[in-house]
């Protein structure tokens, strides 16, 4: 069992790797904040409900769109503790330098600092990784 389909949408796909005990978040586009929820809500629920462990989350955002303030606010303020509640041990973000989402990654930054999550940025999927597999928990 290499890899679980958790969301498939448009505007953004999940899956997670049992071997890394990773959720992988690809987006596309832009999302209105009901289906930026959605995804998210799909994640926790497969986090909260599974039989396997969520340590790590990579988010590819490179093709994604400008994420709304009350989409962001609404990561802050409930997916991201409930992520870190059921487990939630690190997170990463592949991103290409874009002044807008280097704004949007800071201010979530900020707010995995307040959680004490680790939470870092790269240029690739497989930099992300080797942070992962570094990290002792």
């Amino acid at each position: 069992m290499d890899t679980i389909e958790v969301f498939k949408s448009s505007y953004g796909n999940a899956y997670y790797y049992p071997s890394t005990k990773t959720v992988e978040v690809t987006w596309n586009g832009s999302q209105t904040f009901e289906e930026y929820k959605t995804l998210f809500e799909s994640l926790l629920a497969f986090q909260r409900d599974s039989m396997f462990e969520v340590k790590f989350y990579l988010s590819d955002i490179r093709k994604q769109g400008v994420i709304s303030p009350k989409s962001r606010k609404w990561f802050e303020q409930v997916a991201l503790p409930k992520a870190i509640e059921q487990g939630l041990k690190a997170a990463a973000v592949v991103f290409d330098g874009n002044a807008f989402k280097r704004y949007y990654l800071n201010l979530i930054m900020q707010v995995a600092n307040v959680y004490k999550l680790p939470l870092k940025f790269f240029n690739s999927k497989d930099e992300a990784y080797k942070w992962f597999d570094s990290l002792e928990l």
